[in-house]
């Protein structure tokens, strides 16, 4: 198989994003003054953006990569929420697992930004469990959804949507259907993710998720760690983003430690999001470990170039996949 054969194959994917979707929103303005109720700026607004946050952004990715993506979430049936669905909408990404709550809010995270400089952030947020009825209605909308698709994206961000017994749910479902699962972690649900098939922690998750601490450059010890891993969560393979250090994979008996490239770093803010996106797109089509991995990695890097939560850009990636001659 060429590049060009990958990337027009990633056109056909249908890919199902399971977890925490988010709002962002910015705020900029100017600070011409400071306030005379306290001693904080005042920041006058001259105009306002949404974006979609979290798992969100993996939608954009995927969709970015060329494949369908396929919003499966809960949010609030609050104003933020109307704001992410038209969001979805408007970038002609899949609502068809999209429910909406009465009993909870959306997420937003507000960042405002005066000048160049973020001044404050505020979330608005509920991490708590969504409820029995909530999670009935998610497991029913993923299981509906999964025979159409070639690989289902767990992503969480501890903000609710995923529950351990959801986790188990869809993914007996989709190890039936003969669908792979990528899932990105967080700390709450870290052991949850049984029987999956590619499992993608950065370092921190790694040693937070198992409770041990080794030295980054110890190749014995991350190999080690790893396999500890996968033997913990009966996974098929693990993916470990080791940021300056490149990517770890151990996947169909087979190891791999690819360094990270040289680049000129502007903001490491959503590296991980490209780098799941890239993977489960890449393990979908059945591609080898090297390959999902060097990737992955490329994708990971060349968003880091980019100021704020940026999509990958296909081109580049497909350039410099060819460049570095990852098929070859």
């Amino acid at each position: 198989m060429t590049i060009d054969q990958v990337f027009e194959d990633f056109n056909k994917l249908r890919v199902l994003v399971v977890g925490d979707v988010m709002l962002d929103s910015y705020v900029w303005g100017k600070v011409e003054r400071i306030s005379p109720e306290a001693p904080v700026p005042v920041v006058n607004v001259g105009h306002r953006e949404y974006r979609l946050g979290g798992a969100g952004n993996v939608l954009l990715n995927v969709q970015a990569l060329g494949a369908e993506a396929i919003a499966c979430t809960v949010i609030g049936s609050d104003g933020p929420g109307d704001t992410l669905q038209h969001q979805l909408m408007e970038r002609h990404l899949s609502c068809e697992g999209l429910i909406r709550s009465d009993a909870r809010i959306t997420t937003i995270k507000e960042r405002i930004i005066a000048g160049s400089q973020q001044v404050v952030r505020i979330d608005t947020e509920t991490d708590a469990p969504i409820s029995e009825e909530e999670r009935t209605q998610l497991v029913a909308k993923a299981k509906k959804l999964i025979p159409g698709c070639q690989v289902v994206i767990f992503e969480d961000y501890d903000k609710g949507v995923l529950s351990p017994e959801a986790i188990a749910e869809i993914t007996a479902f989709a190890n039936e259907h003969n669908v792979p699962t990528v899932v990105d972690p967080k700390k709450r649900n870290f052991l949850a993710y049984q029987h999956t098939t590619l499992f993608k922690p950065n370092l921190k998750e790694l040693r937070e998720g198992l409770k041990v601490d080794f030295e980054t450059g110890d190749a014995l010890a991350l190999r080690a760690v790893v396999q500890q891993l996968t033997q913990a969560l009966q996974a098929k393979g693990a993916l470990i983003t080791l940021s300056e250090y490149g990517v770890y994979i151990d996947y169909q008996n087979e190891t791999c430690h690819l360094p990270a490239h040289r680049r000129s770093i502007a903001d490491v803010s959503g590296a991980g999001d490209t780098v799941i996106s890239i993977a489960a797109c890449c393990v979908a089509l059945g591609l080898p470990p090297r390959v999902i991995a060097g990737l992955s990695n490329l994708g990971g890097g060349l968003v880091c170039e980019q100021v704020g939560v940026v999509p990958i850009d296909r081109d580049r990636l497909k350039a410099e996949a060819v460049r570095e001659r990852l098929l070859s």
